[in-house]
Order: C-alpha cells, then structure tokens, then sequence
C-alpha cells in the first residue's frame, strides 16, 4: 500500500517558546465536520487544523502545566497521549467529544481527557480532565504491559488497541461496553473499571521485529481498520528505529482479516477514513521521534478488494 504525502503539520504558533512551530510526534488523528483533530504525544495540546487544504493549524490546551524542553526529561514528564477517538453523544454531551486517553505505560501517562463538540464538529466547552488510574490498573492485571495506542467505537463496544512489547509483539484489543464507559465518565470524571473481552493477535513481522497496534478507526462496513508499526525498542518506554509499517482490517466478529504493508516505511500513529470514500481511502500522520521533524499528513488508497485479501509481513 501506497503512502502519498500530503502536507506537513504546521502551526500558527509554537506550544510553547522554544518549541518548533509545527507538531512533531502526531499519534492520533480524528476527522470530523470541517476540522481534522491531531494529538501528540509529547504536548499538552490538542492540534486543530481545517479539514480541506494546507493552512496552518492551532493549538488547543488540554492540561495545565509546562513540560520540559530537553528531550529526555520531557519524554519522562509528558502525559503521553496516544489516543484520540470519537464518542457518540451521551450526558453531558450532546454532539459527542473527544476522548485523549495516555498509554498507561508509566504512572503518569494514566489520564484522558474529554473534549465536547457542538453540532458542526467544532470544539465546545472546557477540556475535561479524567482520572483512568482504577481502569488501567485492571487493564496492566488483564494485559501485564500496558500500552494503549488506539481506540475506537464499534457498535456497543468501546475498542482499546494495545501495544505488545516492541520485541514479543502480544497485541491486544479490549472491548469494553460504550454505555458503561459513558456513564462512568458523566458521574464521576473518571473510567472505572469494568468488565472486558480481551482478544490477542499476531500482526506478522518486519525484519523480524513484531508489528504493533498505533491507532484505529472505524470502517463504514463496520470493521475496524487499524496502522501497525514494528519498532526495535527495548520497551514500551524507549524509542527505537521504525522497521516496517502497516495498515490492517478486524472485523466485527474480531477476527484479523487483512495486513497491507506500507511504502515507504514511515511510523504511522492516526488514521482516519477520507471523506466520500466510503472506506476506500485513509489519511494518516506520522511520529518520526524527533522533535526536529514535522508530522507529515499521508493519503493511502485501501482498495474495494482489501477485505477480501489478506498479506502479513514477514
């Protein structure tokens, strides 16, 4: 599978002075209405940028504070948001939200944050910050490495695509019921622990190294459609070099349908499906673990035979 570029991740206006003007370590992306939605790992901030064209992005902030310029202390401090899903409308939010979620993989990469919309899919009211300490104490009992990279609603479900070991591989997704979730955040600013499906796959290998879940969104067919990469890091902490990269298919009945390559090898973190191309196509935004390079926005064509073939790396 083809990755075209399409433009880079330019902001308005650094997060930050002596930060570059652009997001760097993209990790979720949402589409909604007129506005494509960026997170990044290593900020405080939520990325807006319009929907259609090349202009240059805002900053909108998530959690108060300030992190550190150097890159080892501010890889140590950061929140670690790895997530950015759409919710479907519930108390509190009538239009739907946001939902940032960190990785869990350290103490303080525990939090999410909600973000309502108004009708049109723009931002409306203050962040809100949760507490997820209580659910990803239950997930790293269910799990034993917890590294959530993804989530996505699917049907009743609200899906966690978690990371296996760079090394072992081990990639889960945990199904936890979307009502149950809702409620949970509507009373109490949190995401209690709750019952789960957990369900492990075997991605295939790059150069060796397992592949691992990035991100996910849902298809208009009602599978799932999720970016792999295959990272030769220590742990789940530690970066490493990027050695393959792929885009995938789960179905509704969670069985793994299909895994594509991409070309060129690019760390892949969001994707999102490319309007009025009823699933055919996805955008994509990139982490190259460096500060110094902006996050590109890539195109790829899936192909009206994808669900039906199926290719893993080896």
């Amino acid at each position: 599978m083809r990755l075209n570029r399409l433009h880079t991740l330019r902001l308005k206006d650094a997060s930050a002075p002596g930060r570059p003007p652009f997001i760097s370590a993209a990790s979720g992306l949402v589409l909604v209405g007129k506005w494509l939605y960026v997170i990044a790992d290593d900020e405080l901030h939520l990325g807006v940028f319009p929907a259609q064209g090349t202009a240059k992005g805002s900053l909108v902030r998530l959690l108060p504070g300030k992190l550190p310029k150097g890159a080892k202390k501010r890889k140590a401090r950061k929140a670690d948001f790895e997530v950015l899903t759409l919710l479907p409308r519930f108390t509190g939010c009538p239009h739907g939200a946001l939902l940032a979620l960190g990785s869990g993989s350290r103490p303080n990469r525990r939090r999410g944050v909600l973000v309502p919309l108004d009708r049109a899919g723009a931002l409306e009211g203050p962040p809100r910050v949760l507490d997820l300490s209580v659910l990803y104490e239950s997930l790293n009992r269910e799990l034993g490495d917890l590294n959530v990279e993804g989530a996505v609603v699917l049907g009743k479900h609200l899906c966690l695509l978690n990371r296996g070991p760079p090394r072992k591989g081990g990639s889960a997704v945990v199904w936890l019921n979307l009502r149950a979730v809702q409620r949970s955040i509507a009373s109490t600013d949190a995401i209690d622990a709750l019952p789960c499906k957990v369900r492990r796959y075997d991605l295939g290998k790059a150069d060796g190294v397992p592949l691992g879940f990035t991100d996910a969104v849902a298809s208009p067919g009602g599978s799932i459609l999720f970016t792999a990469v295959a990272e030769s890091a220590a742990d789940s902490f530690a970066d490493g070099p990027c050695v393959g990269a792929a885009v995938g298919a789960i179905g509704a009945d969670g069985e793994l349908d299909w895994v594509r390559n991409l070309r060129p090898t690019r760390k892949v973190e969001g994707i999102a499906v490319r309007p009025g191309s009823r699933g055919g196509q996805v955008l994509l935004v990139t982490d190259a673990d460096d500060a110094t390079v902006p996050a590109g926005l890539y195109a790829a064509r899936i192909g009206s035979n994808a669900a039906t073939t199926m290719s893993k790396l080896r």
